[in-house]
């Protein structure tokens, strides 16, 4: 057990969810895309609302911190780890529904699982989600998008859960979608579930569009690496990838951690990279661009633990 655990948060855990849900030390590199990351403190799976409900409520009333952990697509742990509690949602949060056109899928479902899901059932409207890495919640609290299409265009309702336990269904509206921006991102909500208002389309014909999106990015970005996807949010009036190719980035490395040839807006990990690589690098793009262009460029990457 980790020296800073305290036994009682321990204890508490173990009342709420079975003990083989609990992990001390877990490494977060297999937790995340980048396949990076040291160990995170306290890694604990809860299976449903009820079970969620309790461990919030009791790490917000001892202030230990947490983090509520989607597909890992979107985040960059430190080498040295996370001190708290990250939380895994599994079990009911896994559930798929369709009813008429509304697709409703738990936090934890896949985005290319619901945007499967809606193709099977003759629905269009999520082609754009199909190839995107990151969970329903995920892609919801960073209203994620691609191909011109985005969360924001397809959400009715998201039913969230405050940090003293309430539950609240937010309408479109109230989700204050922007880009790559939700209210999720900026209050204490955890996303349960997702609703998505859908059209009827030709099964036929949506698949198509999904198979001619994947060819796309097949070709286009460098998907045979580890990556967290478009690592920078796209500048006003210009594109991340031209500004880094542009500023001669294209191809730079810091240890295991590279621009990529195929996309500069990709920091892949060649497979040896530590997460001090791709911070660093990171790091260097922006500051490199800035100082080529006077443009600022923004992480889309979560950072999160120690560097």
């Amino acid at each position: 057990m980790g020296a800073q655990v305290s036994r009682a948060l321990i204890e508490y855990l173990e009342s709420v969810v079975p003990a083989e849900n609990i992990l001390l030390e877990e490494p977060m590199h297999k937790h995340t895309t980048f396949r990076v990351g040291g160990p995170a403190e306290v890694f604990v799976t809860v299976e449903n609302s009820k079970q969620l409900e309790k461990i919030i409520k009791y790490l917000n009333l001892v202030e230990r911190p947490y983090f509520i952990l989607g597909n890992g697509s979107n985040l960059l742990v430190g080498d040295k780890g996370y001190r708290g509690v990250i939380i895994r949602l599994g079990g009911d949060f896994n559930h798929l529904t369709v009813e008429g056109t509304l697709l409703t899928a738990g936090a934890s479902v896949l985005l290319s699982a619901a945007a499967r899901a809606a193709m099977e059932n003759g629905l269009a409207g999520m082609e754009f989600a199909s190839g995107i890495p990151g969970s329903v919640g995920g892609g919801v609290k960073m209203n994620a998008g691609a191909y011109d299409g985005e969360m924001r265009n397809i959400v009715e309702s998201v039913q969230v859960m405050y940090k003293d336990g309430s539950i609240l269904d937010l309408d479109n509206e109230t989700m204050e979608f922007g880009y790559r921006n939700s209210v999720i991102k900026n209050r204490p909500y955890v996303v349960l579930q997702v609703s998505m208002r859908l059209q009827e389309g030709d099964r036929e014909a949506i698949l198509a569009r999904m198979n001619e999106l994947t060819a796309r990015r097949k070709e286009k970005q460098p998907l045979e690496y580890a990556s967290a996807g478009s690592t920078f949010k796209r500048p006003e009036g210009h594109f991340a990838g031209k500004l880094i190719m542009d500023s001669g980035m294209r191809g730079a490395r810091i240890g295991g951690a590279r621009v990529s040839e195929k996309h500069c807006g990709f920091v892949i990990n060649d497979g040896t990279a530590v997460a001090a690589d791709i911070a660093e690098l990171i790091q260097e793009v922006i500051e490199t661009v800035k100082e080529k262009f006077g443009v600022t460029l923004e992480p889309e990457v979560i950072f999160l633990g120690d560097f």
